[in-house]
């Protein structure tokens, strides 16, 4: 497997360099990433479960894509690529918001990343990888809600951070 980098940013997202994506986890430095929730057209959003080997919160639920731009790759191109790296297809997205995190996700490694939050729908049954994806599922955001109440340590760290802000981002477009 060939070495990746992140992109390393300040606070306001300006690039300030790369560093190798292990690295850049296990010393918690910032870096640019994006999340993508993608809904079908009954308001179901599209969860992926990460497959069981990967390198930190194996088999948890999270959003439908998330992952990181390379150098010099722009967030367009990044979250169309990984989309349909990780789940085999392509939609529209719009960029909803940004938001900055920083969090224990176990193996000695600190996700700390200015995450961009992009919105999609689609209706098919993805393609998925199963290098990236275990499982999949359509869930109303109403249910995930809840169940996230009950059981949080089902979800990833980011997911649960981003999930109240594309609830309330998706209330306020009604």
């Amino acid at each position: 497997m060939a070495e990746e980098f992140v992109v390393l940013v300040d606070n306001k997202d300006q690039e300030l360099g790369v560093m190798e994506k292990m690295r850049a986890h296990r010393d918690a430095v910032l870096h640019r990433a994006f999340s993508i929730f993608v809904f079908n057209d009954q308001g179901e959003l599209m969860l992926q479960q990460r497959a069981m080997h990967k390198y930190h919160s194996p088999g948890l639920w999270t959003n439908t894509c998330c992952s990181h731009p390379r150098q010099g790759e722009s967030l367009h191109t990044a979250t169309h690529r990984r989309l349909q790296e990780e789940m085999g297809f392509d939609c529209e997205l719009e960029k909803a918001f940004d938001f900055k995190y920083k969090s224990d996700v176990g193996q000695g490694l600190t996700e700390h990343e200015f995450d961009h939050v992009f919105i999609g729908e689609w209706n098919g049954k993805p393609q998925t990888n199963p290098d990236e994806v275990a499982s999949w599922k359509y869930m109303k955001m109403e249910d995930i809600e809840k169940d996230m109440l009950k059981h949080p340590e089902n979800y990833t760290v980011w997911f649960r951070i981003a999930f109240d802000e594309v609830y309330k981002h998706l209330k306020q477009k009604k």
